[in-house]
């Protein structure tokens, strides 16, 4: 993977003794001589992570509340008949605030207090560093969530404590994307910051892995399967998009991965989208997440 040269800095900015020739020199240097205070402050990851999903579900949740006055999109919604209210939707903003609140942000003070500051390399990644690594990252972090995830819906009790709280919403919304509890957000939080480690990532790599992870959580819960979606976009069904997880908050013991395809292919758990009525989810789960 990357062999990343750090260097300690005596000043607040980083000093550089050559230029790079690298295609994301120009714009690593950009951010160094502009941003450094920002993009090295512990407090950065959770500011690109909430403002990713926040403008990233704003637009679906616009949609959902216009309904069928934009035909053009409506047609494309998995569930019509089942639309999310605007309770609906703040109760899961609320959640999505008050995980950052109670945990993310404390966690980020006590972290400071005992980690040094953070050393960024002078050098920006190669476009194809990002593009390996960056797909590395996810589909480590997407075999993580499929075994976690399946266990969580197959265990009465850690579905009830745990996960039970993410299908509530038998239709998933932008908004619904961070209705997780806070082990699950733990957990995924843990992976999340793990991950990129473990693989050597350079810092830009890994804000470029951060956005697009959750996007592509935001567009599994929209909803729509547009026809630009990431999972029509990508060839060979290796995406599974809205339409798979749809289907996951419709039947839950199916398409248990969050972003590809072929580790529910090969556990027999992956279910094509469909309708089904709201009689053949398990009764199982429903009396659990009551």
């Amino acid at each position: 993977m990357l062999n990343i040269t750090k260097v300690q800095f005596t000043s607040q900015l980083p000093t550089f003794s050559r230029s790079s020739d690298r295609l994301l020199q120009p714009l690593w240097d950009y951010f160094l001589f502009n941003h450094y205070s920002l993009i090295s402050s512990p407090f950065f990851p959770v500011i690109l992570c909430f403002s990713s999903y926040f403008f990233s579900s704003l637009p679906f949740a616009v949609l959902d509340l216009l309904g069928d006055k934009v035909p053009s999109i409506h047609r494309y919604k998995i569930q019509q008949e089942r639309r999310p209210t605007i309770r609906m939707m703040a109760k899961s903003i609320g959640r999505a605030v008050y995980n950052h609140l109670i945990f993310v942000l404390p966690a980020v003070l006590i972290q400071t207090c005992f980690m040094p500051s953070a050393v960024l390399p002078t050098s920006a990644p190669t476009v194809v560093e990002v593009l390996i690594d960056g797909l590395a990252v996810l589909l480590l972090f997407d075999t993580q969530y499929f075994m976690w995830h399946f266990v969580h819906h197959k265990h009465p009790q850690l579905y009830r404590w745990v996960h039970a709280i993410h299908h509530e919403y038998m239709a998933p919304f932008s908004w619904s994307t961070q209705q997780i509890s806070i082990p699950e957000l733990i957990t995924v939080g843990f992976w999340s910051n793990l991950d990129p480690i473990l693989l050597k990532c350079h810092p830009f790599t890994i804000w470029c892995v951060t956005i697009l992870s959750i996007w592509m959580s935001v567009e599994g819960h929209i909803g729509y399967d547009l026809p630009w979606g990431l999972n029509h976009l990508v060839p060979l069904g290796l995406l599974g998009g809205a339409p798979a997880h749809d289907m996951h908050h419709q039947k839950p013991n199916s398409n248990y991965a969050p972003f590809f395809s072929h580790w529910d292919i090969i556990f027999g758990t992956a279910i094509l989208a469909g309708k089904i009525t709201e009689k053949k989810v398990s009764e199982k789960q429903q009396v659990l997440f009551k």
